[in-house]
């Protein structure tokens, strides 16, 4: 569901609950946008939008090798770096523990214990095959320097992503995945509005992909809270299916891709949720599509 031509970043989403394509009625939404008043132009198209949560939904039958990815010709992240950036002086506060979550999440995502991600190792293009190994998170950042605005659009959020790459020095390439985390009570792109049934997207903007990742606990189980074993579970399902989407299509939609849109966590999204545990602890994900066995699995 990433949509990416040129320099228009475009955006996947990931419903709320009832991520798109999900048995369980969730849809995440994973898309992308812009900065401020330097985004003249941007038309966002996002991509892997995780839909809200559908609990009447469960297993999911496999399917045959006709709805299987196909290779678009496009990059994939051979060596993820993952850097997350919680936008905004409201993080100054963290009650819920919300940064620690997601930071041992994607710190122990990589490592030998981590067998999710793996899922992902056997889809090649540009730049080879994701290799794992090592821990794919690079940094962390709290952009403290204002408040995060409270309707940030698309194009406002690729900004935020690119000052994350400027802070962290890093070098700009389809390997970096941006996660910009907004604090509680704010809408960015209109999560949590009025005809806006999605809880993350994604999308690559000027060669950079990046993640939408509100506060989906602001959602409560439409995001996937207490879906698994606590409420924070909805930060490590909406963020780890973005970020899968992004290793095996990361400039949408130009990696791998099935002949309806979907990548390869939509397919899968809201089915089968469970808990792994990684070195860093134990966190809440879905399955995500695997060609080898024409379903889900991870």
């Amino acid at each position: 569901m990433i949509r990416s031509t040129g320099s228009v970043p475009l955006r996947r989403r990931l419903g709320t609950v009832a991520i798109v394509g999900a048995a369980l009625g969730v849809a995440l939404v994973a898309g992308t946008g812009l900065a401020s008043a330097k985004t003249t132009g941007y038309q966002p198209n996002p991509h892997g939008y995780t839909t809200f949560h559908d609990t009447r939904a469960g297993t999911a039958a496999v399917k045959p090798a006709s709805n299987d990815l196909l290779y678009h010709g496009g990059f994939i992240q051979d060596h993820v770096a993952v850097y997350l950036v919680f936008w905004g002086k409201q993080w100054t506060g963290d009650r819920n523990g919300v940064q620690t979550y997601l930071t041992n999440f994607f710190k122990g995502l990589g490592q030998p214990a981590d067998h999710w991600s793996t899922v992902t190792s056997q889809y090649t293009g540009k730049g080879g095959h994701p290799v794992f190994g090592t821990s794919v998170l690079k940094g962390v950042w709290v952009d403290n320097g204002a408040n995060a605005p409270s309707q940030a659009t698309a194009g406002q959020i690729g900004g935020e992503a690119q000052r994350g790459l400027t802070h962290f020095k890093a070098t700009k390439g389809h390997n970096i995945s941006m996660i910009v985390v907004s604090p509680h009570g704010v809408h960015p792109d209109g999560f949590g509005t009025p005809n806006h049934g999605w809880c993350a997207w994604h999308d690559s903007f000027n060669g950079l992909p990046f993640t939408n990742m509100p506060y989906v606990l602001d959602l409560g189980s439409s995001c996937g809270a207490s879906s698994v074993r606590s409420r924070l579970d909805g930060f490590s399902i909406v963020a780890g299916h973005e970020y899968s989407e992004a290793v095996t299509d990361p400039m949408p939609a130009s990696g791998w891709v099935d002949s309806r849109g979907e990548e390869n966590a939509d397919k899968c999204a809201w089915m089968h949720l469970h808990a792994i545990t990684l070195a860093t602890g134990t966190f809440a994900v879905q399955p995500t599509w695997s060609n080898k066995i024409h379903g889900c699995a991870g």
